[in-house]
């Protein structure tokens, strides 16, 4: 039998450094694959493809926390959280991290010889 893959995505813990510096001690994420229907979402959102990936490919911290959020300084959804505490490379690093989670960038097949 064969896991149900939008159940049993893989996960990674990540740290991000330039977090750990500021705050004097491990920050770490928990990263989680993405199911078909999230990549299909992802390949609507031409802009901030990134972010979302970032959204929705994070277990922690969670991006929905209406702690998070701050409306006097324009954090009214989870993806200006995202963009406002993260620096750009970090989100694309997380978002290629996220990727290779979900089965991209890699080889996930291969050729099979004729005998």
């Amino acid at each position: 039998d064969l896991p149900d893959m939008r159940k049993e995505l893989p996960e990674k813990r990540v740290e991000m450094t330039r977090l750990s510096g500021l705050a004097g001690a491990p920050v770490e994420f928990t990263l989680r694959g993405l199911t078909y229907s999230q990549v299909r979402k992802l390949q609507d959102r031409a802009d901030d493809r990134s972010a979302y990936a970032v959204l929705y490919g994070c277990a922690e911290p969670d991006w929905k926390d209406p702690r998070l959020l701050n409306k006097e300084m324009g954090l009214v959804t989870p993806i200006d959280v995202i963009k406002a505490k993260l620096l750009p490379g970090e989100i694309e690093d997380l978002f290629v991290e996220i990727q290779l989670l979900s089965g991209y960038l890699r080889r996930t097949i291969r050729d099979i010889k004729n005998a």
